[in-house]
């Protein structure tokens, strides 16, 4: 409102009305400051930050466990449920682990996860492409983007 106010006489302005000289650019030449309560106007930039954060959805990571020797119809059920997570906006990370021997055939792993993505193409694409980690084979699906 006024410019270049003395330091004195912006504090007795401000102590008059009962409020206080808050410094709000302290980079600025001349800073500038302004004439409130500053009580109010940190209860009222705490209660913005509260409601900001409550409308934001934190995306949670999902995990879903398959064995190369899965059948055909549980593979389908934990496609299924691939599905829901995905449609509630989470991530999906799919493990497929190997026990034993088994290591010696990460191909059929490999099948495996590959009908996964096959089967779930329509909903999700994956965030990195599947890669191998010691006994196990990992992908994350994450929700496909429609531009």
């Amino acid at each position: 409102m006024l410019e270049n106010t003395p330091l004195s006489i912006a504090l007795d302005r401000a102590e008059g009305l009962g409020l206080d000289l808050v410094e709000i650019s302290p980079k600025a030449v001349p800073p500038v400051c302004k004439i409130m309560d500053f009580g109010k106007y940190k209860y009222e930039t705490k209660r913005n930050l509260q409601k900001a954060k409550k409308k934001q959805k934190v995306v949670e990571t999902k995990e879903i466990r398959l064995r190369p020797t899965i059948g055909d119809h549980d593979l389908d059920i934990k496609i299924n449920r691939i599905k829901t997570f995905i449609a509630k906006g989470n991530k999906v990370r799919v493990s497929l682990r190997f026990k034993g021997r088994q290591t010696s055939h990460h191909e059929v792993g490999a099948n495996i996860i590959e009908k996964v993505l096959i089967k779930t193409a329509e909903v999700s694409v994956p965030e990195i492409p599947p890669k191998r980690e010691g006994m196990q084979i990992v992908v994350t699906l994450v929700a496909k983007v429609h531009a």
